[in-house]
């Protein structure tokens, strides 16, 4: 799959390294413009149908995040390029795809690139369709603790559960919600066999409540009851390689 992607990055030099390692090691990777600076880089993003921006998170007049403050809802995976791991946080909260260090490491370059091919073909292919499950089966229960003992609860009812600190809500088919006290951690650990997917750092979704997929800023699902909920993008992948 042809990506279609702009650079942006205030240093030339950086750039045309950039440039030069795309064309040599990425060759699916079109590059359509680059930009210097946040103006720059929202013209051409406003200009263009994007697959990929390449990111650099320091510039002048502005960085990173007040570009796609200004972007608001987008349609394209964002790889960031910086020389300073402390963005790191503020990158994830911003649903990066990638985050790569300064020097860029060809290997790492390439996985970006390969992690992006994969999300965005496999988003074209399940475009505007019902999605469905390869595996339909969620059967099994799970026992969670109460104060006077524990219920179990079969995972089939089970439609999403959502971290709330140490504990976790989990909302089933009948409208009723249960509060656990484990966290979501402990609870992905328990449904791992079960067809349960961890699309957010605060969201694990039964794949068979899941029935639209849809692409945006991080992404997000759809579920049976009509709950939308917000995909992370390093969660993309994992996600839709369970649906055909």
């Amino acid at each position: 799959m042809k990506l279609k992607a702009i650079l942006v990055e205030d240093e030339e030099k950086s750039r045309a390294i950039l440039r030069s390692y795309l064309s040599k090691y990425c060759p699916n990777v079109s590059i359509i413009g680059e930009a210097a600076n946040v103006e720059e880089a929202l013209v051409l993003i406003r200009n263009n149908d994007l697959d990929v921006v390449f990111l650099d998170v320091e510039m002048p007049y502005g960085n990173a995040f007040d570009l796609l403050d200004k972007v608001g809802d987008i349609d394209f995976e964002t790889i960031f390029v910086t020389a300073y791991n402390h963005y790191a946080i503020e990158a994830l909260n911003a649903h990066a795809s990638y985050y790569l260090m300064k020097p860029i490491s060809i290997d790492d370059l390439i996985k970006a690139v390969d992690y992006v091919t994969e999300i965005r073909s496999k988003e074209d292919a399940l475009k505007d369709q019902v999605l469905v499950p390869k595996t339909n089966s969620v059967n099994g229960k799970i026992t969670i603790p109460q104060q006077d003992g524990f219920e179990i609860l079969e995972t089939s009812d089970i439609m999403y559960c959502k971290a709330d600190d140490n504990y976790t809500e989990i909302f089933l088919n009948n409208n009723k919600k249960k509060l656990v006290s484990k966290t979501l951690k402990y609870i992905e650990d328990s449904l791992k066999d079960a067809n349960f997917a961890r699309v957010h750092k605060s969201y694990l979704v039964n794949v068979n409540e899941v029935v639209k997929y849809v692409k945006g800023k991080g992404g997000s699902v759809v579920l049976r009851n009509g709950k939308q909920i917000t995909v992370s993008a390093s969660k993309k992948a994992d996600l839709l390689a369970y649906f055909k």
